[in-house]
């Protein structure tokens, strides 16, 4: 059985949501500016798996959320 997050993991999550967001972010810059097709598909390509990964991290914090306790343990 799964245990729930420590603090300190559920920062670590929220900060590696925070840098796909950005390099979301950077990706979606760069393909906008681009005028190379295949730098542009591949900028796509790129936002695509930040999205998924961002994905994936908040399914994790949404697993935890099922887990964790409604009371502060003592």
């Amino acid at each position: 059985m799964m245990q729930p997050m420590s603090a300190k993991e559920l920062e670590y999550i929220v900060d590696s949501i925070s840098n796909e967001d950005l390099l979301l972010k950077q990706c979606g810059v760069v393909a906008t500016s681009a005028t190379n097709q295949a730098i542009k598909q591949t900028c796509h390509q790129m936002i695509n798996m930040h999205q998924q990964h961002i994905q994936t991290l908040v399914q994790s914090i949404q697993q935890h959320q099922q887990m964790a306790p409604s009371q502060p343990q003592n």
